[in-house]
């Protein structure tokens, strides 16, 4: 049993922290006790990593749409930590749903990595250089809709699995082109792979890309008070912002949608936008004011957005 600092609660033996197994998840979570031990000046073996395997994991062999969204990524580990298995969980924020198990919260945001997209080419250097007709492969309807945006031509294949098993799809000729995000490649050292880096303008990113979230019971002070140690304020809000975003779209797997909030200083700007699976009809929203507005200003640029795209754009193929 470790001793915690009088600042940070009662003692905590042996703090459990809930992942995925794939080898990104590992290295957030690994990332994570790294920052709890250099904050609480507590030893490795003051956590214990427990990997859950969960749906999302085992189904591959369709698009999360059409599996149960989002909450596939999370479900198994939320009720690990309901039942007590586990102390707190650790996620990529993108793949929380905007709606946590009655219980839960998100007490921690790590700082942000590069939110942007990757694009890694067997041949072409970039999308513009791909042959007409090439295939690119591609399991997010966000970057689908976005790659025929901008090349329409493009055949787009669904490419499920974790980064390795994507990587391995492309060598092996399955297409010829994939995109994955930036901040995973480089926690897993393979950012050399990366043949272009899309820009945040053409290719905006998915609600949360690029930020480690900590998932934690609520009511449980010693595990909300010590992640507190390692929450990054200007994360925190952009992803408030970026939610209620995706919140007020009622936004999931099943909608092809983007959304990036920058801080600086106090302030916040956000950029949003909306898409057909197509890519021909985008409709954008930018707005911009106190970070510590974050919420409301997610969410108006939600309803200004669903306003301008009108009643009937979600219609047959929300």
């Amino acid at each position: 049993m470790q001793t915690i600092s009088q600042d940070i609660g009662p003692k905590i033996a042996g703090l459990k922290i809930g992942t995925r197994g794939s080898l990104l998840a590992l290295a957030q979570a690994h990332e994570t006790r790294s920052r709890l031990m250099a904050a609480h000046g507590l030893p490795e073996d003051a956590f214990e990593i427990v990997v859950i395997s969960t749906s999302g994991d085992r189904i591959q062999d369709r698009p999360l749409s059409e599996a149960g969204g989002k909450g596939l990524f999370t479900k198994e580990i939320e009720e690990a930590m309901l039942d007590g298995r586990i102390d707190i969980a650790v996620h990529s924020s993108k793949d929380m749903p905007t709606v946590l198990p009655d219980g839960l919260e998100l007490s921690a945001f790590l700082p942000r990595e590069d939110a942007r997209d990757a694009f890694i080419g067997r041949s072409a250097k970039t999308i513009a250089e791909m042959p007409e007709a090439a295939v690119i492969g591609s399991s997010s309807l966000r970057r689908q809709a976005l790659i025929r945006r901008m090349r329409p031509d493009l055949k787009v294949i669904m490419f499920r699995g974790n980064v390795q098993t994507r990587l391995r799809k492309l060598d092996e000729g399955v297409a010829e082109g994939t995109i994955l995000a930036q901040a995973g490649l480089r926690r897993l050292g393979l950012d050399h792979v990366v043949t272009e880096l899309m820009s945040l303008e053409a290719f905006p990113p998915a609600p949360g890309q690029g930020a480690i979230c900590i998932e934690s019971r609520i009511g449980d002070a010693s595990a909300r008070d010590m992640v507190a140690a390692i929450h990054h304020a200007p994360t925190g809000h952009a992803l408030a912002c970026e939610r209620a975003f995706l919140a007020a779209l009622d936004g999931s797997c099943r909608t092809p949608l983007a959304g990036y909030a920058e801080i600086d200083g106090d302030r916040l700007a956000f950029s949003g936008l909306i898409l057909t699976p197509n890519g021909q009809e985008t409709h954008a929203v930018t707005v911009d004011g106190k970070a510590v507005d974050a919420v409301a200003l997610g969410r108006k640029a939600g309803e200004e957005v669903r306003a301008r795209a009108g009643t009937g754009f979600f219609d047959g193929w929300g």
